[in-house]
């Protein structure tokens, strides 16, 4: 079974889409109900019990551990958490306030933390799993008025490749995409003119059960995905 954070729209959406497609039997979270049930109704009536969700705020650490626990129930076991959850404020660095700083850092950063640590327990005792941890370009290239994003993804980057040397004895693969713009609201204040060049979030879906085919010997333990053809300068 897959666990995908922030399944409800977006990247995460598309990705337990693609999972479910694939045959897999499939658990989302999101932070809201307003966000999880309608997206939980439409999914339940295209694949029916293979799919379920659950309101989880990854910025707490206890709702992600009865997360990852509630799905283990009810499969036995934790396959491949994609961990996905994210958010972005966006601002001058002088201009950023303290709670948009808390906000991002706690959701992109120390909720994927809490995710990885709580998913890594099961598939240590397993002793296979693969964890999957959305990141950016950005987490390699900052950008003006990014310093909450950016420093919440490069921060991810160096987690997931220090979980990735911690679990991979164990049996447990980490990977970490990086894809570039994506065409999703992510907070977005006002509605994109041109989309066409940018990467949509099936995409990036695809990108990653594409990778979860990969034979056990083999660990891409860093994926970056671009646009293919980006606006010139």
């Amino acid at each position: 079974m897959a666990l995908v954070t922030g399944g409800s729209r977006g990247i995460g959406r598309a990705v337990v889409e693609a999972l479910l497609d694939e045959d897999w039997d499939v658990a989302f979270s999101s932070r809201s109900p307003e966000s999880l049930e309608p997206a939980l109704g439409e999914l339940e009536s295209r694949y029916g019990e293979r799919v379920r969700g659950r309101v989880a705020d990854v910025r707490d650490e206890r709702a992600v551990e009865e997360l990852v626990s509630w799905v283990v129930e009810l499969n036995g076991r934790l396959d491949c958490l994609v961990n996905n959850a994210g958010l972005g404020r966006f601002g001058s660095v002088d201009q950023l306030s303290g709670d948009d700083w808390r906000l991002v850092i706690d959701t992109n950063l120390t909720g994927a933390f809490y995710a990885l640590k709580a998913a890594a327990r099961p598939m240590v005792e397993q002793g296979n799993g693969w964890i999957v941890n959305v990141a950016s370009l950005a987490a390699a290239h900052p950008f003006a008025g990014g310093a909450a994003y950016n420093a919440s993804k490069f921060g991810l980057l160096g987690l997931s490749e220090a979980a990735m040397l911690d679990l991979r004895q164990s049996g447990v693969r980490v990977t970490t995409i990086l894809p570039g713009t994506v065409d999703t609201d992510f907070d977005s204040p006002s509605p994109k003119r041109d989309t066409d060049w940018m990467l949509q979030p099936e995409d990036v879906a695809r990108a990653i059960v594409d990778l979860l085919r990969y034979p056990g010997r083999a660990l891409p333990s860093r994926l970056e995905l671009r646009p293919s053809r980006p606006p010139g300068k």
